[in-house]
């Protein structure tokens, strides 16, 4: 089963531990993920069901190449990280 975490800049606002879900797709992984946490759908995913400005997931360390495609399937092991994009100078 892939695990999914929230990175600790989500957890503070909402509690979501690590999750083992079931295998699918991208899209589908992270709503099951959500399922746990429903109010952080709304802070990763916009209205469109991409990914937001301000949020990056990652697929075993490789950052997706694009938000608005979560199409991309995964298999038992692999691992999600979601993370709040940091930006400033």
């Amino acid at each position: 089963m892939p695990v999914v975490t929230f990175a600790p800049q989500l957890q503070r606002h909402v509690p979501c531990p690590p999750q083992q879900v079931s295998a699918g797709t991208l899209d589908a992984v992270l709503r099951a993920a959500f399922l746990a946490a429903p109010m952080l759908e709304r802070y990763v995913l916009d209205e469109q069901g991409a990914v937001r400005k301000h949020v990056a997931v990652f697929v075993n360390n490789e950052m997706i190449a694009k938000r608005d495609d979560l199409s991309q399937p995964l298999a038992d092991g692999d691992a999600v990280w979601v993370i709040q994009a940091l930006s400033g100078g």
